[in-house]
């Protein structure tokens, strides 16, 4: 059995705690959806065409709200793949062997095949302690769920969940409806909000309703409408929120737009290809979270000192950015419109490059 004690106690509490948000919300909308639905349109309208444009409006955007809410808050963040994991004989030859340039040669000769560009700031491969993993291209190791999220974002406590690579385009969603939710009942609720300041409303339980139905989605429109905007120009630039507070590190250095590929590419990393279904929560994400293609803007660093002989055979190797896995076709393709790889050549020369420079130092990352 497992074991049961204050610790235990504690961690059971905390998760409740944690859906305190959730459940406010929560009785948020059930209170909105009683005063919009039964106080303001069957009880306060009297005009029927009115009444039935504005239950049909309301009901479409609440589904919509409702449907990308639940989607972020229960789809389970991503975690990196069993080959970024450390194995068993991996973790006790890495145990065994004190801090310093041995257990560096360990974790190197295990990142060299893995499709990892990115370091840390001090130049280092990114590796997570306690997750025992080398932590793939825009995962980070979230301390509320005590794990690695590929392409994290941030973790939200509004939905009680992290928001990463496999429920982004859920919570940008569920931004969008329940911004246009708060401003539908702004909108059909102000003509009612202004008579009941001018007396043009009976004396009736509707009245406070109304009132603070107008006042509840207004402030909400406000700080949506903010959070919205950020959030889309994270989109339009394919960065998340940790990457915009700082800039990811490539060998080249700190890059800020290296994963950006242009306005319509970025837009379809996280909506996907067909644009059918970029209304609707369900996943269309391209790629596997694991791996992403980039668009090193700066020269690499690490080709100034190579020789003229071999400068220009680097070059062409660094220039192509597609890891060692493939990627799937629908995301590979998001490159051919605009320059022209030869993975290929690539391949070839992996073994040549990949991450063996002898200069780069390893670091554990938490």
């Amino acid at each position: 059995m497992a074991p049961s004690g204050p610790s235990s106690v504690r961690r059971r509490c905390r998760r409740c705690l944690y859906w305190i948000p959730v459940l406010f919300i929560s009785i948020i909308v059930c209170w909105s959806y009683y005063a919009y639905v039964i106080q303001l349109c069957i009880v306060t309208m009297d005009n029927i065409a009115e009444k039935i444009l504005c239950l049909i409006a309301y009901h479409f955007f609440l589904l919509h709200f409702v449907w990308s809410y639940w989607k972020t808050i229960f789809t389970l963040p991503m975690n990196p793949a069993k080959e970024f994991h450390l194995s068993y004989s991996d973790k006790e030859l890495l145990e065994r062997e004190p801090r310093g340039e041995s257990q560096q040669d360990i974790l190197r000769r295990l990142a060299k095949d893995l499709p990892v560009y990115t370091r840390t700031m001090s130049g280092a491969i990114r590796y997570c302690d306690r997750c025992q993993l080398v932590k793939p291209d825009r995962c980070h190791h979230c301390s509320v769920c005590d794990k690695c999220i590929l392409k994290m974002d941030h973790h939200c406590p509004w939905v009680n969940n992290c928001v990463g690579f496999s429920n982004y385009k859920f919570f940008l969603l569920f931004l969008a409806y329940s911004l246009l939710y708060c401003l539908f009942i702004v909108a059909t609720d102000l003509q009612y909000f202004v008579k009941f300041w001018t007396n043009g409303l009976p004396d009736t339980q509707a009245k406070f309703h109304i009132m603070f139905l107008f006042f509840a989605a207004a402030m909400f429109s406000v700080s949506l409408s903010s959070l919205f905007g950020y959030h889309c120009w994270l989109v339009c630039k394919n960065r998340s929120t940790l990457e915009a507070f700082r800039a990811p590190v490539f060998r080249h250095g700190t890059d800020k737009n290296g994963f950006s590929l242009g306005f319509s590419k970025n837009l379809r990393q996280v909506f996907g290809d067909e644009k059918k279904y970029w209304l609707l929560p369900v996943f269309t994400s391209l790629g596997d979270g694991c791996s992403f293609p980039t668009c090193l803007v700066n020269q690499d660093l690490e080709q100034a000192s190579t020789p003229t002989g071999a400068n220009t055979a680097t070059k062409s190797i660094e220039n192509h950015p597609f890891p060692a896995k493939p990627l799937r076709e629908s995301q590979s393709h998001l490159l051919t419109d605009s320059q022209s790889w030869n993975e290929n050549n690539g391949n070839s020369e992996k073994g040549k490059l990949g991450m063996s420079n002898p200069g780069l130092t390893i670091e554990n990352e938490t």
